[in-house]
């Protein structure tokens, strides 16, 4: 299982990021690095976010959220508040299925979270878009399992037993 972690350069150093990032603008940016026509679940945009987070917080200008152990792993209500700000802003959809709701970036959103995303230095917007990518290419179970491998820590309140 491939963790996308932020790789140093040979001294051992990170570059940074070229510019501060606030949280919504970052939310833009993580959501365009899924691609134009990227769909995430409820779940996958919690990690996503808690990946650039706990990973790539210092290229970001972050942390941007307080992420804490819960039913499925890291989880930050404010996720959920910002998405929903995005959404009345014509920038986020969201489409009910029935139990969960699926968040897709509007053509506006998709071009706004792709100008945020080349703001970021390089090793930034190359996370972004390797964690996107990772996130949407797993289903449910086995992005909770391997986030939970990978970060014990939010372990700690799960009902997960997958």
């Amino acid at each position: 299982m491939a963790y996308f972690l932020i790789k140093a350069d040979s001294n051992g150093r990170f570059e940074p990021g070229e510019v501060a990032m606030e949280r919504q603008p970052l939310v833009l940016a993580a959501l365009a690095g899924g691609g134009e026509n990227a769909r995430y679940w409820p779940v996958q945009v919690q990690k996503l976010l808690f990946l650039v987070d706990r990973e790539a917080s210092r290229l970001v200008d972050g942390p941007h959220f307080e992420f804490q152990p819960y039913d499925y792993g890291p989880f930050d209500r404010a996720v959920y508040v910002e998405l929903d700000s995005l959404q009345a802003q014509g920038l986020v959809n969201a489409q009910n299925t029935g139990r969960y709701r699926v968040y897709s970036l509007s053509p506006e959103g998709y071009r706004q979270g792709m100008h945020n995303l080349h703001r970021l230095g390089n090793p930034a917007r190359s996370y972004i878009e390797q964690a996107a990518r990772w996130v949407l290419s797993l289903n449910f179970q086995q992005l909770v399992a391997a986030i939970y491998r990978r970060y014990p820590d939010m372990k700690v309140n799960s009902v997960f037993r997958g």
